[in-house]
């Protein structure tokens, strides 16, 4: 679904990853693990396309991805529902009440979404995903402001995402229960440039 191949990024101008390499079929999840710091969410945000790599090589369908962060993302004057409904017509999809069911949603679906809590807001954010039709899932630490019960919904989503054929990349420090693969960012930490004799006077 996505195949990955010597990948280097930056942040602010600086390489934070170098030779970054993966290979992630369909019905399976990948969870970036690492210092904080080290680079997970600039390698996911060039993965999904809102930045250019250093280097390497990204093949897939950059129109099969969707990718949610730490905002939520959402229209605060509209419903749960017109939030959820709004965002259906954008990906040409019609059914919103799995996304209402899976998240728990229902006794929410006609508030506004500025009137709900941050792990309300996070259980929309994240219903979202099943609305786009699209099966490749970019998560940002998305378990935040999630209380127990919430987790477990959403790990929950994930199982039925893969079991359908969808795969998932997340950054997470929660173990969601979550059969799949791992891949430690330690070994990929950009080297910094070795300096001249002379500079050396100047630190």
């Amino acid at each position: 679904m996505i195949d990955v191949r010597d990948l280097s990024v930056s942040r602010a101008g600086f390489p934070v990853l170098e030779g970054v390499q993966f290979a992630l079929p369909a019905a399976t999840a990948l969870v970036l693990r690492g210092p904080n710091g080290i680079g997970k969410t600039t390698l996911l945000r060039t993965l999904a396309g809102l930045q250019p790599p250093l280097a390497g090589e990204i093949l897939g369908d950059p129109d099969d991805i969707a990718y949610a962060a730490h905002a939520d993302g959402l229209k605060l004057t509209l419903t749960v529902e017109e939030n959820l409904t709004f965002w259906a017509r954008v990906f040409g999809a019609h059914d919103i009440e799995p996304a209402i069911k899976a998240f728990n949603l229902a006794a929410l679906r006609t508030r506004a979404a500025g009137s709900l809590s941050a792990g309300q807001k996070r259980r929309l954010s994240l219903a979202r995903l099943m609305v786009t039709g699209r099966r490749l899932w970019i998560l940002d630490e998305p378990t935040v402001s999630l209380d127990a019960a919430s987790v477990q919904l959403f790990a929950a989503t994930i199982r039925a995402h893969l079991n359908s054929g969808g795969a998932a990349i997340m950054a997470t420090h929660i173990d969601l229960g979550i059969e799949g693969r791992v891949l430690d960012l330690t070994p990929f930490k950009a080297k910094l440039p070795a300096l001249d004799a002379d500079d050396g006077g100047f630190l």
